[in-house]
């Protein structure tokens, strides 16, 4: 017998081994430490019952509650808390839960009160105050993340309304200052990192006329500052030798890495700590700025010229105010970088648990559609031998000219077979002598045979069927020209719909499609034959199929609206999730309304719904006009 499984999710661990302890014996119990990894928890699960305590960190017992109810409402949820404020059990059920438990944990009462939730006991709110209360308290929450979130953002607005107050001051001053807004408006518009590093290089040199500029970033151990763009084929050549120089070492660029403060070297040939680089043999002077965002020397730009004294204090502030905006820009760039790599993770990630539920869900259901063959056979196995069996008695006392017979002769031999195979005849034998006529036959019948046949056919055309959903909307597409109503048309020949039930209404106007005929056939013929079995329980069915253009320029609408039982609301979206049906033991494999959506999906059309219980479904097809 399987055990209910029960989800605990209390961030206290005693709390938690408590449960635990007392619920083992009789359920299967599953422990979360926090509200996140719980909602996890129960949605791969799918837990019997929820035990959630309501005071815990990040997101709170009440948040979580509501989060699960919305994703699985049939699951009784109950409160487990030590708090003892006023109107906490009405709290709690205005969030969700379906019940209330107090700490500290009774055992001699835990266990039944957990039976009685298991068993459909529920409470009621009776008050719709607290409801709406706990909803305030839910916007105010989110009002609350909101309000950080802004101002992080006006943080960030702020530091970049910096930087412009600075250019602009920059701007105010002599024609290089002018040239060092022009630079810095260009860098912060470039958010690819190798991109803004060259493009960096190259409008230095051309709006502040320099022989060479190059910038270094330091490494993830901060033992090397390492050359990530370079002025010309100087800088080309140096990048494809991996030239590098020591945080720290004698260079301006490892002192400036170092300590964060800028080195001017006037004359490079009095320069004690200046790094003489055969590839730039025309530098008679240097500056080297650190590159420092929040605190921390991210790198350094260096920026060299063929004239000795070239950097007066105009060059110094517009070329700093550079460095400034250029640190921040390769920050920039480094997070929308890493952005983007947890953006590919995530979507990796979710790609992989997406096949891994779909393979799962399609393992479990061929499973279950494969389990009655092996019994079946066995069964029918078993009759045959026992014909067998009785063929053989019966011939072992008939007449000779019997037993020659050819149909006596293959007899003979199957009971030999049979021997062969291991059947011990006389004790098979007996054992039927032993048994009355009246209870042979409901032992032995060919209805019970062709019964086990029944299941083994029905079982495999449910597989066959599968592979058909499966593979049918990855097929090579034929795309033609397609008549809309002609192909309704024929698809309803082809069903043998019982007349007066369908009626249809095709506009005179309408343009044709592009479409492979077969896919878009099949599409059609899975909504046709979902709405008919939708008014199985309908005395006076009406299927009524319009075709039209659509309200959206360029699209064809086909709609086919029955007055069936209609859809819940909360099955709505999951009748496109594959392996989903709400056709119980009715038959279906969940992927009919998947393939269909796949297959108007690559046509560059969309399938939606629209659905009242009781009242009916509407399926539309959209789908592009030919041009």
């Amino acid at each position: 017998m399987v055990q209910p499984k029960i989800l605990c999710i209390d961030d206290t661990l005693e709390a938690r081994v408590l449960v635990r302890r007392l619920l083992s014996p009789r359920y299967h119990v599953l422990e979360a430490q926090d509200g996140l990894r719980g909602i996890e928890v129960a949605v791969n699960t799918q837990p019997d019952l929820i035990l959630v305590d309501l005071h815990m960190p990040h997101l709170t017992g009440y948040e979580v509650a509501t989060r699960l109810k919305s994703l699985m409402p049939q699951v009784p949820i109950i409160a487990l808390t030590a708090d003892v404020t006023d109107h906490v059990r009405e709290r709690s059920l205005a969030s969700g839960c379906d019940g209330y438990l107090s700490k500290p944990i009774d055992p001699d009462t835990f266990i039944d009160q957990v039976q009685a939730f298991l068993a459909g006991e529920r409470e009621e709110l009776k008050d719709d105050s607290f409801r709406q209360a706990y909803q305030q308290t839910l916007v105010a929450r989110l009002e609350e993340k909101v309000r950080a979130l802004t101002q992080a953002l006006e943080r960030n607005e702020k530091l970049y309304e910096q930087n412009l107050r600075l250019l602009k001051k920059a701007q105010r001053r002599a024609r290089l200052l002018e040239a060092g807004a022009r630079v810095g408006h260009s860098i912060t518009s470039i958010l690819k990192l190798d991109k803004l590093l060259n493009a960096t290089v190259d409008i230095i040199c051309d709006e502040f006329d320099f022989y060479y500029a190059a910038i270094f970033l330091v490494d993830e151990n901060r033992e090397w500052a390492v050359l990530r763009a370079g002025r010309g084929e100087a800088g080309q050549q140096m990048i494809e030798q991996g030239h590098r120089l020591w945080v720290g070492g004698q260079s301006m660029i490892g002192t400036a890495t170092h300590l964060g403060q800028a080195r001017i070297a006037l004359d490079v040939d009095r320069e004690t700590i200046h790094f003489k680089n055969p590839l730039l043999p025309h530098t008679r002077s240097e500056i080297a700025l650190p590159l420092v965002v929040s605190d921390q020397i991210i790198g350094a730009l260096s920026v060299q010229s063929t004239q000795e004294i070239a950097f007066d204090q105009d060059d110094i502030t517009a070329l700093q105010t550079l460095a400034d905006q250029l640190a921040v820009a390769i920050d920039n760039a480094r997070l929308l970088n890493r952005l983007e790599k947890a953006h590919q993770e995530l979507v990796r990630t979710k790609t992989y648990e997406a096949i891994a539920t779909a393979t799962s869900e399609a393992i479990h259901w061929v499973g279950n559609k494969a389990a009655p063959i092996p019994g079946s056979v066995a069964r029918i196995t078993e009759d045959v031998v026992r014909y067998v069996g009785m063929a053989h008695a019966l011939l072992a006392v008939a007449p000779p000219n019997l037993r020659d017979h050819k149909f006596g002769q293959l007899l003979a031999e199957a009971a030999k077979k049979a021997r062969e195979q291991g059947t011990d005849l006389p004790a098979l034998l007996a054992e039927l002598e032993a048994r009355p006529l009246k209870r042979l036959r409901r032992t032995l019948s060919l209805e019970s045979i062709f019964e086990d046949l029944e299941i083994i056919q029905g079982s495999a055309h449910a597989i066959l069927d599968i592979k058909e959903d499966l593979i049918g909307p990855a097929r090579q597409r034929k795309l033609e020209i397609v008549s809309l109503p002609d192909l309704l048309q024929d698809t309803l020949t082809s069903m043998g719909i019982p007349a007066g039930i369908v009626q249809t209404r095709f506009a005179s106007d309408l343009p044709p499609t592009q479409a492979d005929r077969v896919q878009l056939g099949r599409v059609f013929i899975n909504l046709i034959k979902n709405a008919i079995e939708a008014m199985e329980r309908v005395q006076d069915k009406n299927l009524f199929i319009e075709a039209r253009q659509a309200d959206e320029p360029g699209f064809v609408v086909v709609e086919m609206t029955d007055n069936g039982s209609g859809i819940p609301p909360d099955q709505i979206d999951k009748i496109w999730v594959a392996f989903y049906t709400t056709k119980g033991n009715r038959g279906g494999t969940g992927l009919g309304l998947p393939a269909c959506a796949q297959i108007v999906g690559q046509l560059g059309g969309k399938i939606t719904v629209r659905s009242e219980v009781g009242s009916g479904t509407t399926f539309s097809v959209f789908l592009p006009a030919a041009k």
